[in-house]
């Protein structure tokens, strides 16, 4: 390691632990830039002097550092856009956590492509650089095509071998309450048979492909950025086929991140492959997929439609992922829609708010703008946006708010939004 160095390092559960606990023995840099996402652990670097910390999706761990003064900043650039940004700027240093060598000396990237795979293969190739593996007995041998790099490397390709025995991140399960019960359900009804599915994290998704599990429906396809267990629940279930119209006949993700269940079930699984974020994200790769049906979150929306979705008042919480990646393409798959789904409320210090409001406020960041959206979904309905005027958006929106609010909503609206 150079007193002034870069380095590029995968989502959580691809991040070399074992590598960046060494890291942090060291007391001091003159400059050392990680640019990463979903930090996986408060490692002792990130906090050493000369240490810059770039971080492209926000966690609990990036929270918790900048409420405590670290100084770490966001990159403002969707999951793509982060592999562009690493392929251009080329940090010298690329290190991933990986599966142990097969018999033929392979090293799969096990839970994660994303926006490091392809840098990782490039830094092996290139004498300047380093391509820093380490081999955790635990990660799961997983597979990709071929064609995109097979999701492996040879061992005898890599700069650096380290090996680390460290437990695999995994995602703590959340029960939904009645209402993510009453969006899963509402929004499963719009799934139909043939869909192709994308879902992103949390209750609701989940809940969804529970149902969808158990229900008559099916002939699915996947298509996703993320791999969580309702997708496992799917595949057990029968209901997946992957006559999606691109890659048939595997469930494809860039990467996964759920229960220590789902890396079990991964683990040597030839349904699933895995591949490079802009082998998976871009809109118009979304876009080629069979009645592509997207469901994302969101955390607040206007009456215009501007979403957001990674931002609470102005602060970063999370960050821009695949959302609107797949509201655009997901609209403009053949028989395709994008879902954004949302309580309609919210407590702050004991008062209900709601979170269908007449206008963002101050400061506020839109994850997505209202030309891209769909389809919204609260517990008190669904509503198609895309092809509505301005006032008939309004309206619609205003029903899926809480009961309460609605007339606060008519009155805030009125002469404002042209019919």
């Amino acid at each position: 390691m150079r007193d002034v160095d870069d380095v590029l390092l995968p989502l959580a559960p691809a991040q070399p632990a074992g590598f960046l606990r060494a890291l942090g023995r060291r007391e001091r840099f003159e400059r050392l830039r990680l640019l990463c996402a979903l930090l996986q652990e408060p490692y002792d670097l990130l906090s050493r002097p000369g240490v810059l910390v770039a971080s492209q999706f926000f966690g609990p761990v990036e929270r918790m550092l900048s409420a405590a003064g670290v100084p770490i900043e966001h990159v403002s650039a969707d999951f793509h856009g982060l592999e562009l940004l690493a392929r251009r700027t080329k940090p010298r240093i690329v290190a991933s956590m990986v599966a142990p060598p097969d018999e033929d000396g392979f090293l799969s990237f096990g839970l994660h492509a994303g926006a490091s795979a392809i840098p990782f293969f490039e830094a092996a190739r290139d004498p300047a650089r380093l391509a820093v593996a380490e081999i955790n007995p635990r990660m799961p041998r997983t597979r990709g095509l071929p064609e995109l790099g097979g999701h492996r490397i040879h061992a005898s390709e890599v700069d650096v071998l380290l090996e680390c025995d460290t437990p695999l991140f995994t995602l703590p399960a959340s029960s939904p309450d009645d209402r993510d019960r009453r969006i899963a359900a509402l929004v499963g009804d719009l799934v139909p048979d043939g869909a192709t599915l994308q879902f992103g994290i949390g209750s609701v998704p989940n809940e969804i492909a529970t149902i969808l599990a158990a229900g008559p429906r099916g002939d699915f396809g996947i298509h996703t950025e993320m791999v969580v267990d309702g997708v496992m629940l799917l595949h057990e279930a029968g209901k997946v086929a992957n006559r999606k119209g691109l890659h048939d006949g595997f469930s494809i993700a860039t990467f996964g991140l759920g229960s220590q269940a789902l890396y079990d079930w991964l683990d040597g699984d030839t349904a699933v492959r895995f591949l490079p974020v802009s082998s998976t994200n871009p809109p118009s790769v979304v876009s080629r997929n069979r009645r592509m049906v997207s469901v994302n979150a969101a955390i607040m929306i206007d009456l215009h439609g501007q979403v957001v979705a990674d931002t609470v008042a102005g602060r970063q919480h999370s960050g821009v992922g695949g959302h609107e990646s797949f509201v655009t393409g997901a609209r403009e798959s053949d028989g395709g829609t994008s879902i954004l789904c949302l309580h309609s409320t919210k407590t702050i210090d004991g008062t209900p708010r709601s979170r269908i409001v007449d206008r963002l406020p101050p400061g506020s960041i839109a994850t997505t703008p209202r030309h891209q959206v769909d389809r919204v979904a609260t517990e008190h309905g669904t509503v198609q946006l895309f092809g509505l005027t301005d006032r008939e958006r309004a309206e619609a929106l205003i029903g899926l708010a809480d009961p309460a609010f609605r007339e606060e909503l008519r009155a805030a609206s009125r002469g404002r939004v042209a019919g």
